[in-house]
This record gives structure tokens, C-alpha cells and sequence, in this order.
């Protein structure tokens, strides 16, 4: 069954800092439904894009894609950053609640 929008506000990443760092970017567009943006923890909505492979992935958020700016707009973020929130985000990781 699909996350509701309120579902995927309260999942938190359990690393501090990747927590931070979704906290100040990703959380923005990945928890409200009407950004057309694949809910975080909603393997519903990431399972399709998954299949693609994290590499693709990875390079469609380090350039953007769709109204996603480059990097999903996390300046601090490094290329190992955005995978591990990429696999938190897609339901592939624990989270804290």
C-alpha cells in the first residue's frame, strides 16, 4: 500500500547528517504529493524509477531532472550523499521514525 503524504514527512534518514541534509533539500519536494515528486519511503511511486539503476539515478540528480534542479538544489551535498539519500528516499534503507 502507498505512503500517504503525512507518512512520508515523518520518515527521517538515521545518519545525523544525512538526516540535515534531506532536512534542507529533499524533504522540500519528496514529502507533498502535488510536487509530482516520488514520495520518500513510497515504493510505489520509486520502485519503476529503481529498476533504472542507481547510477542513472544518481547522474538524473547530480543534473537534474524535470523540476528538480542540479543536485536537488543540497549545495553541500557530495556525490556519496546523494546516493545514500537517493536509496533512503526510494525506501531502499532504515530510517527513523
Amino acid at each position: 500500500m502507498p505512503l500517504t503524504a503525512e507518512q512520508s514527512a515523518a520518515l527521517v534518514p538515521q545518519d545525523q547528517r544525512l538526516a540535515q541534509l534531506y532536512a534542507g533539500s529533499c524533504k522540500a519536494c519528496h514529502t507533498v504529493q502535488d510536487s509530482l515528486a516520488p514520495l520518500t519511503g513510497n515504493r510505489t511511486q520509486w520502485d519503476a524509477r529503481w529498476a533504472v539503476g542507481e547510477d542513472a539515478l544518481l547522474a538524473a540528480a547530480i543534473q537534474g531532472k524535470g523540476g528538480m534542479p542540479a543536485g536537488g538544489q543540497c549545495f553541500e551535498c557530495t556525490p556519496d550523499d546523494l546516493k545514500a539519500l537517493i536509496r533512503f528516499m526510494a525506501g531502499r534503507d532504515e530510517v527513523a521514525k
